[in-house]
Formats: C-alpha cells, sequence, structure tokens
C-alpha cells in the first residue's frame, strides 16, 4: 500500500474502534485487506489464540458489537469465524529458507467518548469515531496500519517484479540500506492482537503456538510522549500489572430505622480504598496501586447491600508486582472482615515485566540513522507503564529468540487515553520504513551466524 492508502486504512480503523474481545469490524477489515496479498497463511480469530480468555463479555454484549460491525460493512463469513469474540489475526508469508520474523501490533479502542472539537482533527477532517462512547486513544488504529505496510514492505523486497528501488521508497518509505541487502529470505509472521488495553489479549495469543517457532520478534508503539521524528530502539522497564475486580457483598437494612441490622458493604469498600493505597512500597523497586473504579449503593435510605472496586497493581518486576497483589488481596478481604461483609476477588488482566534484547535495539538504531525524518534516536528507555506484549516477548525468549519493544515518536495532542489524542499519521512511514529494514537487517544477521 502506498503512504496514502495506509492512512486510508488507519483512517477508517479509527472510526470503528472496538474494546477487547469486540474488534470484530477490525478484525474483518483487516482480514479483507490481507486477503488481497499472496500470503501462506492467514489465521483468524481462534486459531491464533489459546487457553484461557480473561474479560470476555457476555453474549448481549458480544452480539451487540458484532451487529455493529455488520452494518459498518464486516462480512458475514468472517464473522462467523470470530464466535464468542475470538477476534485478532495473524498474516504469514514465506519468502524461503531463513529465520522466522514476527511483528507484532495491536488493534483495539478505549472507552472514551471522542473530541467533538472542531480543532480536533478527526472532526474536522471527517473521520472521528462512529462507535459511541469509544475511540483509538492510544494509536492502536496507526499500529494496525503499520503491520500492514510492513508486510507489503517485505513483499516488495521478495518479488522480482518489483525492485525499483525509488518506487518502493516512495510507497512505504523503504530503502534497505542499513541492511546491506534489501531481500527478506526468511519467514514473516505478522500478529495483530486484540485486547491489549485491558491486558487480556497477549497471553491467549502468546499461548496460540503461534509463536513458538519466532527467531526474532518486534514490538511497536507509537508516542509515549516521543515526538515525531524521534525513534526509541528497544524499551525497557515494562512495570508489571494484575487488574482486579472485588465485589463485596453485605446485609441490606433501613438506615433511620433499624441500621444495626445491616452490614454496610460500602463502609467495607471505602475502607479498603483507603488501605490499598497505605501498602507499604519495597525496597527492591518501584510498586503502584490504583482503585480505577469503585460504586455502591443504590437509596439513601438504604444500608449498602453491594460494592465493587475496579483497580489494579503494578510492580518494576513480576514479583514486586505478586508482592502488591498479595498485600492488596490482603487489605481487600480485611476490609471486607472488618464490616461483616463478604468480598469476592477476580483478576481481570494481567501481564509480566519483559526487557528488550540487545542485538535488535543496536539493530534498530542503526538502521533509524539511516531513516527519512528521523532526527533523534535513543538508544534505550522505561515505558513507564505496562502492556501484554510482554507475554509474546517472553514466550519468544523462552523459546531462544530475541525480542524488542520499538518506540517510533509521534506528534500527539492530549496526552494517551485522552479525548483529543491523535497521531501525527507520518510516523505510519517511519514505522514501516524502521520496521522493515530492522526486519531483514536481523534476518540477514541470523542467517550470517548460522
Amino acid at each position: 500500500m502506498t503512504r496514502a492508502e495506509l492512512v486510508t486504512l488507519r483512517r477508517d480503523l479509527h472510526q470503528h474502534p472496538e474494546p477487547a474481545w469486540r474488534e470484530f469490524y477490525t478484525t474483518a477489515r483487516l482480514v479483507d485487506e490481507l486477503e488481497t496479498r499472496n500470503l501462506d497463511a492467514i489465521y483468524v480469530g481462534p486459531e491464533v489464540l489459546g487457553g484461557e480468555r480473561r474479560g470476555v463479555p457476555d453474549d448481549n454484549e458480544l452480539s451487540t458489537w458484532r451487529a455493529r460491525a455488520r452494518e459498518a460493512g464486516a462480512r458475514e463469513d468472517v464473522l462467523e469465524r470470530l464466535s464468542g469474540g475470538r477476534t485478532g489475526v495473524c498474516a504469514v508469508i514465506e519468502c524461503g529458507p531463513g529465520p522466522t520474523v514476527g511483528l507484532r501490533v495491536d488493534i483495539d479502542g478505549l472507552p472514551i467518548t471522542e473530541s467533538t472539537s472542531d480543532e480536533h482533527r478527526p472532526v474536522s477532517e471527517g473521520f472521528r469515531s462512529e462507535m459511541d462512547g469509544h475511540m483509538h486513544a492510544c494509536g492502536h488504529d496507526a499500529h494496525a496500519a503499520i503491520g500492514v505496510g510492513v508486510l507489503d514492505a517485505i513483499i516488495e523486497t521478495t518479488s522480482p517484479n518489483n525492485k525499483d528501488t525509488q518506487k518502493r521508497k516512495d510507497d512505504v518509505d523503504i530503502d534497505g540500506e542499513a541492511s546491506g541487502d534489501t531481500e527478506f529470505t526468511g519467514t514473516l509472521k505478522i500478529f495483530f492482537q486484540p485486547g491489549e488495553e485491558q491486558i487480556v489479549g497477549g497471553k491467549p495469543m502468546a499461548t496460540s503456538g503461534r509463536l513458538d517457532d519466532i527467531d526474532v520478534l518486534f514490538a511497536v508503539h507509537v508516542g509515549l510522549d516521543h515526538p515525531s521524528g524521534e525513534v526509541v530502539a528497544g524499551i525497557d522497564n515494562f512495570l508489571a500489572v494484575s487488574h482486579f475486580e472485588a465485589e463485596f457483598t453485605g446485609i441490606p437494612a433501613h438506615a433511620g430505622a433499624r441500621p444495626a441490622d445491616g452490614n454496610n458493604a460500602v463502609q467495607a469498600m471505602a475502607t479498603a480504598v483507603q488501605n490499598l493505597y497505605a501498602i507499604p512500597r519495597h525496597t527492591d523497586g518501584a510498586t503502584r496501586v490504583n482503585a480505577g473504579v469503585v460504586s455502591g449503593g443504590t437509596a439513601t435510605n438504604i444500608i449498602p447491600e453491594h460494592a465493587m472496586i475496579k483497580g489494579e497493581v503494578r510492580g518494576e518486576t513480576t514479583e514486586l508486582m505478586e508482592y502488591t497483589e498479595s498485600k492488596a488481596t490482603q487489605v481487600l478481604e480485611s476490609a471486607a472482615t472488618m464490616h461483616n461483609c463478604e468480598v469476592e476477588i477476580t483478576t481481570a488482566g494481567r501481564a509480566p515485566s519483559a526487557a528488550s534484547d540487545n542485538m535488535l535495539a543496536d539493530i534498530v538504531a542503526t538502521v533509524a540513522k539511516d531513516a527519512d525524518d528521523i532526527d533523534s534516536i535513543i538508544r534505550s528507555d522505561d515505558l513507564g507503564g505496562s502492556e501484554d506484549a510482554t507475554f509474546l516477548m517472553r514466550r519468544v525468549q523462552q523459546h531462544g529468540g530475541v525480542a524488542a519493544y520499538i518506540g517510533i515518536g509521534t506528534d500527539h495532542p492530549g496526552g494517551h487515553h485522552t479525548d483529543t489524542f491523535d497521531v501525527d499519521e507520518a510516523s505510519i512511514g517511519h514505522g514501516v520504513e524502521i520496521l522493515t529494514n530492522s526486519i531483514i537487517t536481523a534476518e540477514n544477521k541470523l542467517q550470517k551466524s548460522e
């Protein structure tokens, strides 16, 4: 695809943001695009997911989102393959003997109502979200477009009828000079992963078996407070994270006439919130806790029977996250006991920490020096947050491969996860160029070392 076509794809996806396990239109749209190419395999839905899935909506919710996707133009035969909200897709092209390289991009949106201001470019240029209450506020629409662009760029390098370097540079922003060889001769897999925002899609994709032959894995994110023209060659220090939901159950009673007969679930919830923030920090590194959503009660004159907390704990390492998680469980259970209530705690999403391999970060840094419109290269940086790409990275590393998480800078008005978030669409071309040349360079380096 040309740069303009990649922007068109990105804008189409921007208009149709879908949260975890509801990415029906997004998956179908990508399948439509991928089927126009001469690929060796396109794995869809259940074919790219393994094991248990967390955070799956109920059947009514899934039916609502599936109907929206159908109305937006998603093909019925693809929707049938996504039963139960098993979304996502993996594209495979085999270009001869050699290493297997993977690229992971995420595709889900967020439950945020997009700005309606005329100063917001998706409004002024006519591609604002059509999904009420949801938007692409983190750049995953751009990630999906980058994934398709990289696939096309790799196809171009292997096609005997398309060896015009200038044509490829104009179309997809690659030049191949950093690798010393512009041809890719291994196997490429592009993973379009659902459910990153809720930290629920990475593990099922990692355990699907589709990554077990991967020698090199790249993952990518735009922005992250890095401007257009800046590249982070290897992101490290992902905070391990666990999302939890705590449901408190007490006994209702009339708050005026018989207050002593009730056990107040909101009191238990409020006690838990206060004490969650009092969890002792750990000497081994950073920890985090947040009660992000709280609710409870039905009326001013009723002792509340039900209350809930949706929250998260994080740690600089997986062990530090587990320390904080254990303390949080103790707090929640103790608060329930204090107020004679019951509490049910469930884990909604979870991801470990991970680190980028130096070998790949070095390749990305070298490639970026020769990339168009790149004027700043940062060798490594801390994410300062969490990402379930870590499941895929660790899976590859545990099987003897190498992995790296790459940052492609983009000027974005508003921070991530805000209603005015947007991307500088030139960064799509930057991502395609840098990832394509990094993939080729990594593949050639592994070929020569064998």
